[in-house]
């Protein structure tokens, strides 16, 4: 395999190949080089039985076929730690489920938003512009904020299915506080509320983003540091711990 990680050019030879045979030219034009620069990379995966030449098309051998659908992933999952490295550093990570950190690769898109005081306003506006143009939303809640049940409220007023998941402490909080909103809220046919025994998480999906924060490891919630991504595989991952923790919540039906 060090012949993979120790070259970007026989890696993406690999990757390219994958898709389909290619001709000498065929390599040389996707890679807009000339053949002294590519036939040594060519020649060097022929040695090591990753590739092979026949009737003037470069294929996989089956060890290369292998090698291409293992390392890919092995990639991804390395790209999505590297990227984002502090968020996992920092963060206590056991309220995402085995399941889905072995399927953290799905992240690799994603990146870090960091909400600065000063453009807190900026950040929940743009929040807010995303969830009203998507067509459902999901959500965790571990922590309460006061703009949550109307916001929520107003979501389902437009139609838009609300799946909301809240902690027995922000329930209570909200139950106490803003029991009209609740009532409303759960009356609707496209809404639900669950609760769930307390995660030390908070997310929302859509079908447009995921976006996800964590504790600290002390903890303490960061409200400052999410992991957003806009791409099918991060919203995919994103529906699938909602429905992780779905799955194991308590519905409310009335108050």
């Amino acid at each position: 395999m060090s012949i993979l990680t120790f070259s970007e050019k026989r890696k993406d030879i690999l990757f390219l190949l994958e898709e389909s045979p290619k001709t000498l030219s065929e390599i040389k034009d996707y890679f807009d080089v000339r053949s002294p620069e590519i036939l040594p990379r060519l020649k060097e995966m022929e040695s090591a039985n990753m590739i092979v030449r026949q009737d003037g098309m470069y294929r996989l051998t089956p060890l290369g076929k292998v090698s291409a659908v293992y390392y890919k992933p092995f990639l991804d999952t390395l790209t999505a730690i590297e990227s984002n490295e502090d968020f996992w550093k920092n963060h206590d990570l056991t309220a995402i489920p085995d399941t889905l950190l072995n399927r953290i690769q799905d992240l690799k898109e994603c990146r870090i938003v960091k909400n600065e005081h000063e453009y807190i306003y900026d950040s929940h506006k743009s929040f807010m512009d995303n969830v009203m143009t998507s067509t459902y939303f999901m959500g965790f809640a571990s922590i309460f904020l006061p703009s949550f049940p109307k916001m929520f409220l107003e979501i389902a007023r437009k139609k838009i299915p609300v799946y909301i998941i809240v902690t027995p402490n922000v329930f209570f909080k909200v139950k106490n506080e803003h029991s009209y909103e609740i009532e409303e809220f759960i009356g609707y046919k496209h809404t639900s509320l669950h609760v769930y025994d307390n995660a030390k998480v908070s997310f929302a999906v859509t079908d447009l983003f995921l976006s996800l924060s964590l504790f600290f490891k002390n903890g303490t919630f960061d409200p400052r540091s999410d992991l957003v991504g806009f791409d099918s595989s991060s919203i995919k991952w994103g529906e699938d711990l909602f429905k992780h923790y779905k799955d194991n919540s308590i519905e409310i039906k009335s108050i």
